[in-house]
């Protein structure tokens, strides 16, 4: 026992001094660094082609960069079987990124303290427990080879006058469940904490400016709040870091998938939104030049392409400060150059209220606005490299700078800077987007390449960033606050539906008819016919409250297939692997990939169709009963068929229901749900190796069961 407590006090006082690294970044070009970033690898036994393309890529053009750091952002493995159903650790694909990672450090010449990688949502799928036989993280990952255990490390790179501190942050959820329902960032109070603290190591240390970049793998409109209420975003804005740079979402959503977060002293008791319009609307801000003033709470969120399937990697630079990046697409091969201009910024994605309040008080440093920069990476010899910026003034683009660019010498340069002196108060301008930027290299063959146009503004202005709506729903919801109201804007919704109608049946003589147009009267008399066939009524009535009482199912969780957990709209329920018996809910709010849209695209259907079926037979029964000749003296009777007839409008709407062809289309809607259920319980009884039957018989049998019995219900034999 003695030597155990010994052994933990010993790891207590090493692991921080592992985490805590600083590197003295030396050679030229001073006051300037630049690191690497990759996320998403998917390495995959079924997709060999990820690893060989990242070995045969990403070492040459790491040795071309020579970057202080390598970042990692997560999912370095893919975690899924061919049919991609099944969603567990492979240990397969973990030895290939160990030996793919050994491959790439030395044909880069880098040194491999210098790559930091982190878990992602894959790296944790059904890992029961940090550090245990199958946390293969822990064991494969440079992370884990190298001791840095904590879910939180840092390393601070020093120049000759500015610290640039980053922290990688793992948010995954400390008791790792098999996806689908493994999607969400969950950091915990105790994880929030160790964040503050490392992000504030050098404020009462060190005199020197101190730039701080956080990296993770969830953006923060996927990343859970705490016990507390507490946030990822509440930390990073107290401590005003530059940017925080993620993955997790993939190109496919789009390539804009970036937020300026902000938050003022002024109106920090507004909700965020009307805090971003205010910002928005106020296009010259008041500014305090005093060294003590308040600076606005604000950062960058920056997420980048995967490498699975867009073959990206981005290089982020920070320049006195000045952060920027430039990502690089490998799809078409290796890069022979690659330019990063690193001043002006880019107002679309990189401008921020500091960079107005540096323009306003004019606190700079040397060639901090006085020249155009960039960094170019070249394999070849180059030859030239010119600034050349555009008025878009006019409406289209005219040339009105042109400067070569001057290489700036150092005795043992780390990469090439090269400057162009300007007269930047003739770029001022209160449109933050008249003016763009653009770098052209030639190499000593003759061959030209263009950096992408930027707009910038030297006013420190930025404009405002547009999304897709793909983008929008990705990164400008914020999915775990909108699960609840989401989830139980549903149910009563249902529940309306179901009740509502019932209750003006027996309580009140208001009843819905087809003749009233509108949606909410036809849902009404479609609901009130549902009620008129108490089995599909109360059997729907009873499952939605099933679904909000009990548990969904029962499945395998972790990788071992040992332990079973089951599922209820709050989460999954679990065995715990340390003293405390039991983790309630884990995987909260990552279940609403099952929970929503089992509601809204089957049950909800089943309800809509269940009622139709009983109101075409009730119209049917009346076109029958009227070509009987039957009841025709009833003024009642009558009085229903002549409104049927005004609704239709014509005899040969009327012979579409002699015909029953509305119900012949409800019975392909019947078969439509169906199958949509079949391959939502597909889904789960190959994610979590479950027998529909025994396992989540309610889930599974009730929907189909009751559109069965509607079927059979409203049929009618003339």
């Amino acid at each position: 026992m003695r030597r155990t407590a010994i052994l933990n006090l010993l790891l207590l006082c090493v692991i921080p001094s592992l985490s805590n690294r600083v590197i003295d970044v030396k050679g030229g070009p001073e006051s300037l660094v630049w690191v690497v970033q990759l996320s998403d690898l998917h390495f995959s036994v079924h997709h060999p082609d990820r690893a060989a393309d990242f070995t045969k890529l990403v070492a040459p053009a790491l040795s071309m960069i020579n970057p202080s750091l390598v970042i990692i952002t997560g999912d370095l493995t893919d975690g899924k079987s061919k049919d991609l159903l099944t969603m567990k650790q492979n240990e397969q694909e973990w030895v290939e990124y160990q030996t793919v990672m050994e491959h790439v450090v030395k044909r880069s010449g880098l040194d491999k303290s210098i790559f930091f990688d982190l878990r992602g949502n894959h790296d944790n799928f059904g890992v029961p427990l940090v550090g245990g036989a199958f946390d293969f993280f822990s064991k494969y990952s440079i992370n884990g080879q190298l001791g840095r255990a904590g879910n939180v490390n840092s390393v601070t790179l020093q120049t000759g006058d500015r610290k640039h501190l980053f922290v990688g942050v793992d948010s995954t959820m400390s008791v790792g469940v098999r996806g689908p329902t493994n999607l969400f960032g969950h950091p915990t109070d105790q994880l929030l904490s160790e964040l503050d603290m490392e992000l504030s190591q050098w404020d009462s240390q060190s005199k020197d400016p101190i730039t701080k970049i956080s990296f993770g793998h969830f953006p923060l409109s996927f990343s859970a709040p705490s016990h507390s209420g507490k946030s990822l975003k509440d930390i990073f804005l107290n401590h005003s870091i530059s940017a925080y740079i993620c993955g997790h979402l993939h190109a496919k959503f789009g390539k804009n998938l970036k937020r300026h977060h902000q938050l003022s002293h002024q109106f920090s008791f507004l909700p965020e939104f009307f805090q971003l319009n205010i910002h928005q609307l106020s296009s010259h801000p008041t500014v305090n030049c005093s060294t003590d003033a308040p600076m606005p709470k604000e950062f960058w969120e920056w997420e980048m392409g995967d490498w699975r399937r867009s073959r990206a990697m981005r290089i982020l630079a920070i320049d006195k400060g000045h952060v920027s990046y430039v990502d690089i697409d490998f799809k078409l091969g290796t890069k022979r150059t690659i330019i990063l201009p690193t001043f002006p910024l880019d107002s679309q994605l990189m401008s921020t209220s500091s960079s107005h309040h540096e323009y306003e008080c004019r606190v700079m440093g040397p060639l901090s606005y006085e020249a155009v920069r960039a960094l170019v990476f070249s394999v070849s010899p180059l030859v030239s490299v010119t600034a050349m910026i555009y008025d878009t003034r006019s409406g289209y683009p005219s040339l009105v700078f042109e400067a070569p660019m001057r290489k700036l010498e150092h005795n043992t340069s780390r990469g090439d800077l090269y400057i162009a002196p300007w007269n930047y108060r003739a770029f001022e301008d209160p449109s933050p987007d008249r003016y763009w930027l653009q770098i052209e290299a030639t190499d000593f063959m003759g061959r030209s390449t263009l950096s992408d146009l930027r707009p910038f503004s030297v006013n420190g202005l930025s404009t405002k960033l547009s999304w897709t709506w793909k983008e929008f729903m990705v990164m400008g919801c914020q999915w775990p606050a909108l699960y609840y109201p989401m989830l139980w804007s549903a149910v009563y919704f249902l529940l309306s539906i179901l009740l509502i109608p019932k209750a003006l049946l027996i309580f009140s003589n208001k009843h819905f008819t087809c003749k009233n147009k509108g949606f909410l009267n036809i849902l009404g008399w479609v609901s009130q016919e549902l009620c008129r066939v108490p089995i599909a009524w109360f059997g729907l009535l009873g499952y939605v409250f099933h679904l909000i009482l009990f548990p969904w199912f029962i499945g395998q969780v972790f990788t071992d297939g040992k332990d079973k957990g089951y599922m209820t709209y709050m989460g999954w329920v679990v065995k715990s692997f340390n003293e405390e018996g039991k983790h309630d809910y884990v995987g909260s709010p990552d279940v609403m990939v099952v929970v929503l849209p089992h509601l809204l695209f089957v049950v909800f259907p089943a309800i809509l169709v269940t009622g139709a079926l009983a109101a075409e037979k009730q119209i049917y029964w009346e076109h029958v009963l009227s070509l009987s000749g039957k009841k025709e003296d009833d003024p009642v009777q009558e009085e229903k068929r002549s409104l049927w007839y005004d609704y239709q409008g014509s005899w040969k709407s009327n012979s579409c229901i002699g015909e029953r062809w509305i119900r012949k289309v409800l019975l392909v809607l019947c078969l439509a749900i169906c199958w949509k259920h079949f391959m939502n319980c597909r889904v789960l009884i190959k994610a979590y190796e479950m027998n529909p039957i025994f396992n989540f018989p309610g889930y599974s049998l009730a929907i189909p069961l009751l559109l069965a019995y509607a079927v059979y219900k409203t049929r009618i034999r003339v």
